[in-house]
């Protein structure tokens, strides 16, 4: 088995050609800016897919700026777990000017309905003072998410399902009876 030392833009990599295993070490303890940084909110909850409730689903969160928080969305908080979705926390004020009607509806969710429902786990921070804050701060905005890994699939397949928050399912749809989480 040969190994191949690759330097990239600050980093080594080391293949194991034939193995395709790769293991990535920093030169230096200085990570380069990047858009992955400040990720640092993490919530989770349930969402419902399919007609089923599923999750609860890792969001890693940050704002970008006073109208959006982006999310990415994980199984489980292992070291290697899918990136499975992508959530969109935007402002009331701003989705509802400029999403559609029929569209908000259907695909966005209120996140003080969500908040409401007690199923959502605020896990960071940590202090219970800005815990609070978090939920007052979320609580106006409205949520879209898009599911990208499609459950027993050992790929993403390019489908993409936009599922919902609990609270805007029951909203619409009225009370789920006896539901219980199918752990994805």
């Amino acid at each position: 088995m040969k190994i191949k030392k690759i330097f990239i833009s600050g980093f080594f990599m080391l293949a194991l050609t034939g193995n395709m295993t790769f293991s990535a070490m920093a030169e230096d303890t200085q990570v380069p800016p990047n858009p992955l940084k400040g990720y640092t909110i993490h919530v989770s909850a349930p969402h419902i897919m399919d007609g089923e409730v599923v999750g609860p689903f890792h969001h890693f969160c940050k704002p970008i700026n006073a109208d959006i928080i982006q999310c990415v969305l994980f199984e489980s908080t292992d070291a290697n777990a899918r990136m499975t979705e992508v959530e969109y926390m935007v402002s009331k004020k701003l989705a509802r000017e400029v999403i559609p009607e029929w569209s908000h509806k259907k695909n966005w969710h209120d996140h003080a309905e969500e908040i409401a429902t007690g199923r959502v786990a605020i896990h960071n921070p940590t202090d219970p003072e800005e815990q609070k804050k978090l939920a007052e701060y979320v609580g106006n905005t409205d949520g879209i998410i898009f599911h990208l890994w499609p459950h027993g699939s050992p790929i993403p397949d390019g489908s993409v399902s936009i599922p919902q928050s609990i609270g805007h399912w029951e909203a619409t749809h009225g009370a789920l009876e006896n539901a219980k989480v199918i752990e994805k």
